[in-house]
């Protein structure tokens, strides 16, 4: 699979995935499809497994079969990154921040404590297994950190994608008595490997996409025909 990048305007951003015969890709954002180059029945739809439609606020995802180009739009100030994935890799990824996965990665589960649950706002984190490859939607371009076993790292919430199994991780703020008043929680990291982080605070614009909605509104608006035009 090739990722043709293209810049609409200063405002939004397109990406191409290219795919040759016999690769596919699943999207789990469907919505953001602009065009699609390729037979009809190359692309197949289907309901989510329950836990993947709690934790993507969505019913439906895409499977998008080649040879064909998939035009996909980057909401405002968001970037796509491509993460490469290994059998071996043990990265836990913020589930809300994939965007499409290719065919033959796999993924597990993983339960947060209850506290961190609380704070995050998240039950559970996602490890994918290839050989493949990942999409992550991000606010702006990803950044890469290693990691120390002993100098902690510290991350704020909203802004860690990704990060090692192994590592560990507590809940809290730091810097002086002003400092941690006035500051969002951060994830005080060490272990071994490196963390993905996005490094822009979330655009509420696209919390509105992100956001919980009603179940009944939602299975009408992905369900029923054109009921995104006419269920806001």
């Amino acid at each position: 699979m090739e990722i043709i990048y293209e810049n609409a305007s200063s405002q939004a951003r397109m990406a191409t995935l290219q795919l040759l015969k016999g690769e596919a890709v699943h999207v789990l954002h469907p919505n953001q499809i602009v065009a699609f180059q390729g037979r009809p029945e190359q692309r197949e739809d289907a309901l989510m497994k329950l836990p993947s439609m709690y934790r993507k606020k969505r019913l439906i995802q895409s499977r998008i079969l080649g040879p064909g180009r998939v035009l996909m739009g980057l909401p405002e100030a968001y970037s796509l990154a491509v993460v490469p994935l290994e059998a071996e890799d043990d990265l836990l990824f913020e589930f809300r921040h994939v965007l499409f996965y290719t065919e033959g990665v796999t993924f597990t589960t993983h339960l947060q404590s209850v506290k961190n649950t609380l704070i995050t706002q998240d039950l559970v984190k996602m490890q994918f297994h290839g050989p493949g490859s990942l999409g992550l939607l991000t606010a702006g371009p990803i950044h890469h950190m290693a990691l120390d076993a002993v100098e902690p790292l510290y991350v704020d919430v909203s802004c860690l994608v990704a990060y090692p199994r192994q590592a560990k991780l507590r809940l809290c703020v730091y810097g002086n008595t002003l400092a941690s008043q006035h500051m969002n929680y951060h994830w005080e990291i060490t272990g071994h490997g490196h963390v993905l982080m996005q490094p822009c605070k979330p655009d509420p614009k696209l919390d509105e996409h992100m956001k919980a909605d009603s179940l009944l509104r939602r299975i009408a608006r992905e369900v029923l025909p054109f009921g995104g035009v006419f269920i806001k």
